[in-house]
């Protein structure tokens, strides 16, 4: 938690007023031509008065209180579990309630529409359930809460996605609405947000003493007689229970409930109390200013497009300005510990397995499968000339893109010491996408060369700006991890914007993001395969740096390596790598994630065995997930960067419960 002497609760009014009289300002923009219609008593049928009623009033009303519950939901969390990256949307909260229901709109419609609210209470309750959980066996580390946090808002989004891709004939709204969209059609959500958020805060500031005794820690807190596990159990359940009735409201709107906090505190509210009070009226006026200046800027399409997504791109910013004045507490480094005290001949064993179990698999992949009338079968010998060309490609271009994602992790993970670095997580998956987006759209027709040389700008643009913006803190875990979240979470949102525009190229970059290996051709795999080999060799050329650097840059140094130069290279081929890797899978795979985590847990400690054994998991995980997304509900098929998430996160987070709980 961030730690800051005195109080100066005028700071934070003043942003908190400065907030709200400019969204104020906004709003009476957009009211005051019809406001005159009020105060007609016998109007008739008045289209914009009738819009004003029933549609702006609403809308402004449901982002103040919104924007209101988001932020108090992360203050709370953000106090009790002493975590300044804790927010509903970090911790997979609002993912849980999206998930939740979106499959019960599915399989349970009647049941969606008697209670939204406890749908999503469900599956927020669930989600959380399992990050505590997680949580809890490591001394609720920060680290451990984000990164358990992080696996499960993947692995509800990838399902979700799945379900929509799978029935969107029924689902095209959620689209939008899982975005986070505030478009009102009358007074029903805000009339049924207001009495609930109003019980909820006034059951947080009855909390709000207990709350400030948290500031002392579990010892001193209990010491004055304060029983610390009912206190967090009460606190997260209110924080759950917030930021699903918003999101059975109006969706994901998550980046609310991380920022605003940040912003209480670091214009002066720092007693509990303080928090209570302004955090959330900076979130109301944050969501209201986004959405007015959205609905001004955009006009009648403004329904179309999510304001959850257009606040992370307007709120990215604001955190990433504010990063140099974070002060952290924390700086282990968890990454580069290993639980597992195998010796080397062990895990020279389980390498081998490990490769003799891919080469199963890769058979597998190519050979088991699924006749035409749906039966299993092996392929025959006589149907190879007909079945190969197809199927081959896409089992080799799966495997060289995971392989290379697994090495870009490794990468990752050992020059930042964080193991939550990833190209996903960063954002640097999310900046290749932001490349090949540009090229779409700048190009008439990119070709391959041209998509992978916009992707390699985008990505390396992203580690540039992480690597800018960690220098200052020498590369302190909190910071680096906060730079990726807001810089994805702002690339994201320009995704989420081109897609509601509705041009067709939106579209096929969407289909593309899910990571599908559908238009793998030959070509394509050789390309990726050479790219793969490529990467791969000046990793391993590179060994010697990956097992030096982590040591630090003074020892380094003295050891004669030009730490910059070293540094510099090593971000170019990650973002090269993962420009490649996307180009094939797309930018959602979780592989550079799991795979130096699984590398790991086979006890490869130094560069070159864990580059070796992240480049046999990320690629036989891809591989994996692109034979079930042919195979499972054919003839139909599944993307394979979607399956990837619903295959691995699973696994990584059996792997996070199975450690010892730190100090």
């Amino acid at each position: 938690m961030i730690r800051t002497n005195g109080n100066n609760s005028l700071g934070a009014a003043a942003v908190a007023v400065t907030l709200l009289v400019l969204a104020g300002l906004l709003a009476w923009h957009q009211v005051a031509p019809d406001f005159s219609r009020l105060m007609v008593q016998d109007a008739g049928y008045d289209p914009q008065r009738l819009l004003l009623i029933y549609s702006t009033l609403p809308r402004i009303a449901t982002a103040l209180l919104a924007g209101a519950a988001l932020a108090l939901s992360g203050t709370l969390l953000q106090q009790v579990l002493r975590n300044p990256l804790a927010s509903p949307s970090t911790l997979g909260i609002s993912a849980g309630a999206n998930l939740a229901l979106v499959a019960v709109m599915l399989a349970f419609p009647a049941l969606e529409g008697f209670s939204r609210d406890a749908v999503a209470l469900f599956g927020s309750a669930a989600a959380a359930a399992v990050v505590f959980l997680i949580g809890a066996r490591r001394g609720f580390s920060p680290f451990a809460l984000v990164l358990s946090g992080l696996i499960v808002s993947v692995w509800s989004g990838a399902l979700a996605a799945i379900l929509v891709l799978m029935n969107d004939r029924y689902l095209s709204g959620l689209f939008i609405w899982g975005a986070g969209s505030l478009a009102q059609q009358s007074w029903t959500i805000p009339l049924l947000l207001l009495p609930k958020i109003t019980i909820l805060t006034i059951a947080a500031f009855l909390m709000a003493r207990p709350l400030s005794l948290m500031e002392l820690g579990d010892g001193g807190a209990s010491g004055l007689g304060l029983s610390v596990k009912r206190t967090r159990i009460a606190a997260v359940c209110l924080a759950i229970v917030l930021a699903a009735i918003v999101t059975s409201a109006v969706g994901v709107i998550g980046f609310i409930g991380l920022i605003a906090p940040r912003i209480a505190q670091l214009s002066g509210a720092r007693q509990m109390r303080s928090q209570l009070i302004w955090s959330p009226l900076i979130g109301a006026g944050l969501l209201l200013l986004t959405d007015e200046a959205l609905v001004l800027l955009s006009g009648a399409s403004s329904t179309f497009l999510p304001t959850g997504a257009i606040t992370a791109l307007l709120g990215a910013p604001v955190l990433l300005l504010m990063l140099p004045r974070l002060k952290t507490i924390q700086r282990t480094v968890p990454a580069l510990s290993h639980s597992p005290n195998r010796t080397a001949h062990t895990s020279r064993n389980l390498l081998l397995a490990t490769i003799g179990g891919l080469l199963a698999l890769l058979a597998g992949a190519i050979f088991f499968g699924r006749a035409p009338d749906g039966t299993w079968t092996t392929l025959a010998y006589l149907n190879w000339p007909d079945v190969l060309p197809y199927r081959l490609p896409r089992v080799i271009g799966a495997f060289a893109a995971g392989a290379m994602l697994g090495v870009v992790g490794a990468i990752l993970q050992r020059l930042s010491g964080n193991e939550m670095a990833s190209p996903e997580v960063l954002g640097i998956s999310a900046g290749a996408t932001i490349g090949v987006t540009a090229a779409l759209f700048i190009l008439p027709a990119p070709g391959m060369a041209a998509q992978l040389g916009f992707g390699g700008i985008g990505a390396f643009t992203v580690l540039l700006a992480i690597f800018a913006f960690g220098m200052r803190s020498g590369f302190a875990p909190e910071r680096v991890l906060l730079t990726g979240i807001a810089l994805g979470a702002m690339l994201d949102a320009v995704i989420s914007v081109l897609a509601a525009s509705g041009d067709p190229r939106a579209m096929t970059i969407m289909q593309w993001m899910s990571g599908s290996t559908y238009l793998v051709d030959t070509s394509k795999a050789i390309s990726a395969t050479i790219a793969a080999a490529m990467g791969l060799a000046l990793a391993f050329l590179a060994r010697r740096w990956l097992d030096l650097l982590p040591l630090g840059p003074q020892a380094a140094q003295a050891i004669g390596i030009r730490v910059n130069l070293a540094r510099a290279s090593l971000f170019a081929l990650a973002a090269a790598m993962t420009a490649a890797a996307t180009l094939v899978v797309g930018p959602l795979s979780f592989i550079g994630l799991m795979g130096p985590h699984l590398a790991r847990e086979l006890g490869l400690r130094r560069a070159a065995p864990q580059l070796t054994g992240a480049v046999l998991a990320g690629g036989g995980i891809m591989m994996l997930a692109d034979w079930f997304g042919r195979m499972i509900v054919f003839p139909y098929q599944i993307p394979a960067g979607l399956v990837s998430a619903l295959v691995g996160a699973p696994l990584l987070l059996v792997l996070l419960m199975k450690r010892r709980r730190t100090a």
